[in-house]
């Protein structure tokens, strides 16, 4: 039997409709909803290792002598990005509270200029609050001419409260090309430069 009145068509179509709906709901919270939700969660709880995107003051920072921090540095370039880009060290010794100067090398491989901006992640994901860059090249976009190359700062300090359980920390960098973002828009471009 159908239901008062309607013939199975109309269910169906009723039926088809409703999970239509369901689909486009599900799809705009997963794509306009659940980003910006992620970023601000991962913000306040450090998780995923995003780091801050902004300098912090050393000026507070203290030297833990009595403990050393393996820090490593990985970096690698998104498919779509035409640059060689490598840590100079790939791994140092720190006191807790000690400033650190390690330079990153890009190398544009195109012969026209591309614009990059770095995205760092640190794990693990507990040690991330304790991980401060006073100075670094993923603040800002990078701009690099055509065949060019350059070393790109970055200057660090682990908190001493780091917990005492954690004796290494890895400090990754993946690089995009976001040459096409900036080109739209000519404020982010004189910023690249």
């Amino acid at each position: 039997m159908t239901e008062q009145g309607s013939t199975p068509t109309q269910n169906h179509t009723r039926f088809a409709i409703k999970l239509g709906l369901i689909a486009v709901s599900m799809f705009v919270f997963a794509v306009g909803v659940m980003p910006p939700l992620y970023d601000v969660i991962c913000e306040i709880t450090g998780l995923n290792g995003k780091t801050s995107n902004e300098a912090v003051s050393a000026e507070t920072a203290v030297v833990q002598e009595d403990r050393v921090i393996t820090v490593q540095f990985l970096a690698k370039a998104d498919p779509g990005m035409p640059w060689d880009f490598k840590p100079n060290v790939r791994s140092i010794k720190i006191h807790p509270g000690e400033i650190k100067l390690v330079d990153y090398h890009v190398r544009n491989r195109e012969s026209v200029a591309i614009v990059g901006q770095a995205i760092p992640s640190v794990s693990p994901s507990n040690a991330t609050a304790y991980f401060k860059k006073t100075e670094c090249f993923c603040f800002t976009q990078q701009a690099l001419e055509g065949g060019a190359s350059m070393d790109m700062p970055l200057i660090f300090y682990v908190d001493p409260d780091l917990p005492k359980n954690v004796s290494t920390i890895t400090l990754s960098y993946t690089l995009f090309n976001i040459t096409d973002r900036v080109a739209q828009d000519p404020a982010a471009l004189a910023t690249a430069q």
